[in-house]
């Protein structure tokens, strides 16, 4: 009996070819088909894997949002479900950039959210990362 359901599996080889990496991940798991967790999401197409908006925050964030809209969506819920979500920037002066973008997107919503700085993402043209939790609605 299967308990989770994956969205978008995928293997590291493929999506970091140039790091010698082995990994089977998935883009979110839906756990016992209520609580949907989803990878940290960036600014990359997620079928073709191409890093977009290098260098813009604000641009980064919509696409990240986007795939965050389009990952819910496949997992069978949507953005008015989410209910925690963390922030993660490589500078802390992109902090209102991404905000900005983030909140058009969580209008209304009121998640938990905690925002972190860190030195560096897994590639260095990313400049925003945005894990979330949400649920499937009864």
């Amino acid at each position: 009996m299967t308990l989770h359901k994956r969205i978008r599996p995928f293997n590291t080889k493929e999506t970091y070819p140039e790091q010698k990496l082995d990994n089977d991940l998935s883009q979110g798991v839906v756990a016992r088909g209520t609580t949907v967790f989803l990878r940290g999401q960036v600014a990359q197409d997620l079928d073709s894997r191409i890093s977009l908006h290098e260098g813009d925050a604000a641009k980064q964030t919509k696409k990240t949002m986007q795939n965050i809209a389009l990952l819910l969506q496949e997992a069978g819920t949507t953005m008015e479900a989410v209910c925690r979500i963390v922030v993660y920037l490589t500078d802390i002066r992109y902090r209102e950039a991404v905000y900005q973008e983030m909140g058009k997107w969580l209008k209304g919503v009121h998640p938990c959210s905690t925002g972190i700085v860190v030195s560096a993402l897994a590639r260095p043209e990313w400049v925003v990362e945005i894990e979330v939790t949400a649920v499937i609605p009864d």
